[in-house]
């Protein structure tokens, strides 16, 4: 057991906007007065969970690491797969570089970790995503068997399948057993309940108000079970987001426009069988993919579009999305004016307000995946332990910075460059 301990714990949608009042509740506010602060940290674009967070731990933006949406393009699918496994990614991780030193590895439920070989203790994000697939078989699959086994075993009381707030719960119990028993030297936490409440209540909604006093709780008891593990007493801490929210009004359904138009055919089920041009949704922006085969031009995309200039803030072209680090193999990126998001499907109408309740039909209060440039829409980065200087201030850093940033806390560092920067101004 190495004397090097980082614990990471990501606070999914959690935002610069949130600083003052989680700053007032009791396990928030005793972290504070210990730790180093980047107050405003630039996300990675799309602003999208599973970039972000493969974004934290490599360094890298996603046009190098490969993560570049939640899930895969897949036209004929009402429920695409998502980029659940590690091999996924193109470049090292804050987890291979720890493996390969010698250090135990624990993740949980951190995005794009599946079948991992640098995790000693994993429980894999994943859900089964097939009718003829279980919970348990793939979460098996996707995870270290013995230690998912024996962990929901103790704590499977606390779950309601993957519904939040309890899994936040079960997370949270598992975490604190982690830290007790296994006690690895890198643990990775993914805590979901404030964004999963965002989605469905709102960005300032009194629910997503009392997801944050949850947040606190579940940070109490991590603490305290740090406090009681003498292993832990030199261990670095960080709390990091990943990115924030913005209120929604409207979906908007751009392959409706690409239908009409002849670009998308479809068979008698209203299931795609091929396209010329394809939005891929990232919620508050969309990919456009284009048929290798197809002669479809920017001017093209503009004139088909122009039934949905008002929703629509920005069309950028390839080359200007691999600038903004995003998937080098779009035709284009578009991003969504303040209110609205994008969506893959034909199904549903092309526009469609969000603030009913659908049966079966998920409708989004707030959601991300903008630009994050965006104003008032940075995340943070807090870190405590030895080598930090209590209550240094940063007013800004990039996501990219946090894996080279961590790894620094364990004396370590990538192999082989990388975008990110290790943030000086954190350390003694």
């Amino acid at each position: 057991m190495s004397e090097k301990k980082l614990i990471i714990i990501s606070l999914d949608a959690f935002g610069t906007e949130d600083l003052n009042y989680a700053l007032t509740l009791p396990n928030f506010k005793k972290f504070r007065e210990e730790e180093a602060l980047v107050e405003k940290v630039t996300s990675v674009y799309p602003s999208l969970t599973y970039m972000c967070h493969t974004s934290i731990i490599t360094g890298q933006f996603p046009k190098d690491h490969g993560i570049i949406n939640n899930t895969f393009i897949q036209p004929d699918r009402i429920s695409p797969d998502w980029y659940w496994y590690a091999k996924y990614i193109k470049t090292p991780t804050i987890f291979d570089i720890a493996k390969e030193s010698g250090l135990s590895v624990s993740t949980i439920l951190w995005p794009v970790t599946g079948k991992s070989k640098a995790i000693d203790y994993n429980i894999a994000e994943i859900f089964a995503n097939r009718k003829w697939h279980s919970q348990v078989a793939v979460s098996l699959l996707a995870s270290s068997p013995k230690y998912l086994i024996q962990k929901n075993s103790k704590f499977r009381h606390l779950r309601n399948g993957i519904q939040q707030p309890e899994l936040d719960e079960f997370v949270t119990a598992i975490t604190v057993d982690t830290i007790k028993h296994e006690q690895p030297d890198v643990l990775a936490v993914h805590l979901v309940d404030l964004d999963a409440t965002r989605h469905g209540f709102g960005v300032k909604s009194p629910e997503a108000k009392a997801a944050i006093d949850r947040l606190d709780n579940h940070l109490g008891q991590i603490f305290a079970a740090i406090d009681d593990t003498p292993s832990y007493q030199n261990a670095h801490i960080v709390l990091l987001g990943d990115h924030y929210q913005m209120d929604t009004t409207s979906v908007i359904r751009p392959n409706h426009l690409f239908k009409k138009a002849g670009l998308i055919k479809v068979n008698d089920d209203n299931k795609i069988i091929h396209y010329d041009i394809y939005a891929k949704g990232a919620d508050g922006s969309t990919y456009i993919y284009k048929n290798k085969d197809s002669n479809f031009t920017m001017e093209d995309l503009h004139n088909v579009l122009k039934p949905l200039a008002q929703y629509i803030d920005v069309i950028y072209s390839q080359e200007e999305a691999i600038a903004k680090g995003a998937d080098p193999n779009c035709f284009a990126l578009i991003e969504a004016k303040t209110g609205y998001y994008f969506e893959s499907d034909i199904e549903r109408p092309i526009r469609e307000a969000t603030n009913k309740n659908v049966p079966g039909v998920k409708l989004l209060k707030a959601s991300h995946g903008y630009d994050p440039e965006r104003e008032n829409y940075a995340t943070m980065f807090m870190a405590k332990g030895p080598k930090i200087e209590a209550n240094a201030v940063i007013e800004k850093g990039r996501l990219v910075d946090e894996g080279p940033t961590m790894l620094a806390m364990l004396d370590l560092s990538f192999k082989t460059p990388v975008t990110g920067n290790v943030l000086q101004g954190l350390f003694k």
